[in-house]
């Protein structure tokens, strides 16, 4: 795998990569339903967001368009364990999708910054979410989430970092990131699997 190669030749990622098994990406073809799950997961733990993620799907019995996501009542969504800003947000996705698209072949034609541009208009939809999307949904191999909580907490045990400002700690995860290039969402699924 290209990817493993290239990676390895840093020897600390190496560690990480030797512990972690087989990491593939997967590409998926409803963007739409993978904003919501995002937006459902936000700030939970994996186990909990799992729960109201399936309580949302269970509200429809299969994946909902958008259309049948905003005639549900507020009260319905907040039922199922959302937030009110939740519930709001997921709203939000329904409606740009309906306005602008969702459309995988317009999404896959824009580059990373132009793609988080785009999604970014969503109230509700940041940075973060944006790059899970990408690694998660559009299956892109060079996305690097520097905000990501695990990924910063990774990276200062691994290469052990001695940062406690933010925005110090992220110039540095981005100077060791260059070299990972073009394969650094692969390189996240291992910090990640590795932090585990």
């Amino acid at each position: 795998m290209t990817h493993v190669k290239h990676l390895s030749k840093d020897k600390l990622l190496k560690k990480a990569i030797a512990k972690s098994g087989r990491i593939e990406l997967k590409k998926r073809k409803n963007i739409f339903i993978h904003l919501i799950k995002s937006i459902t997961s936000q700030q939970l733990s994996t186990k909990v967001a799992e729960v109201i993620y399936n309580r949302f799907l269970d509200l429809f019995g299969v994946e909902p368009t958008p259309e049948q996501v905003l005639e549900l009542k507020h009260e319905q969504l907040r039922a199922i364990g959302l937030s009110n800003s939740k519930v709001t947000y997921v709203q939000n996705v329904a409606r740009f999708a309906i306005e602008k698209g969702l459309d995988l072949k317009r999404l896959n034609k824009m580059n990373n910054e132009e793609l988080i541009d785009y999604l970014t208009e969503i109230k509700g939809v940041g940075r973060w979410t944006a790059e899970m999307i990408m690694m998660f949904a559009l299956g892109r191999e060079d996305v690097f989430a520097v905000d990501d909580l695990g990924i910063q907490m990774a990276i200062k045990n691994l290469y052990q970092l001695k940062i406690n400002e933010t925005p110090k700690l992220k110039k540095k995860m981005l100077v060791i990131s260059e070299s990972w290039s073009p394969y650094r969402t692969y390189a996240c699924m291992y910090l990640w699997r590795w932090r585990d």
